[in-house]
């Protein structure tokens, strides 16, 4: 007997894309990084979407098990090596290094961007600017460009507002049992 599921997806969405343009709002250079923007990396884009990982894999989607759960798990370790360093618990990671975390996560994002060519046009986009957004960071920390970091910050804004519209149409297309939002 199949059971009646709520979609989880938009809550992972919603917990990625606002996280994401938060933190790119600081990337772009507007503000320095807070207590709030880490604060949403360890609850919203981490611990919300891990739990939505899981209550995808209860759906049986690999695909969403496999997102969420690694994008919480990426927001969780990325707020773990800004603050372990603040806190004396170790040393900071050099840029060079950390152009290293931000290409593996933009690799997995361009494997799971290939996941998504079976997907609508609206995951395709969150996914695909994703992996520029990880390869645009990396470049940044390998060059030291404080352009290129602008750059990609604006770009992971617009990135992360793709995902609060992707989730925002998952739930007004449901509620309202009609296409009010397209995702193509």
């Amino acid at each position: 007997m199949k059971e009646d599921l709520a979609n989880p997806g938009p809550l992972g969405l919603m917990g990625f894309g606002m996280t994401t343009v938060l933190l790119n709002i600081h990337n772009a250079g507007f503000f320095p990084i807070s207590a709030m923007i880490l604060a949403m990396g360890i609850f919203y884009g981490g611990l919300a979407q891990i739990i939505v990982g899981i209550l995808e894999f209860k759906k049986g989607n690999t695909f969403g098990m496999t997102a969420f759960t690694s994008y919480g798990l990426f927001w969780l370790t990325l707020v773990a090596l800004i603050l372990m360093p603040k806190l004396g618990w170790i040393e900071a990671t050099p840029h060079a290094f950390m152009g290293w975390y931000l290409f593996m996560w933009g690799l997995f994002t361009l494997f799971m961007f290939f996941g998504t060519l079976t997907a609508n046009k609206a995951l395709q986009f969150v996914f695909g600017s994703l992996t520029l957004l990880f390869f645009l960071l990396a470049a940044r920390d390998w060059t030291g460009s404080a352009l290129i970091g602008t750059i990609a910050g604006y770009e992971g804004i617009v990135c992360g507002f793709s995902a609060i519209y992707l989730a925002m149409a998952e739930v007004l297309n449901e509620q309202y049992g009609r296409v009010v939002l397209p995702i193509g």
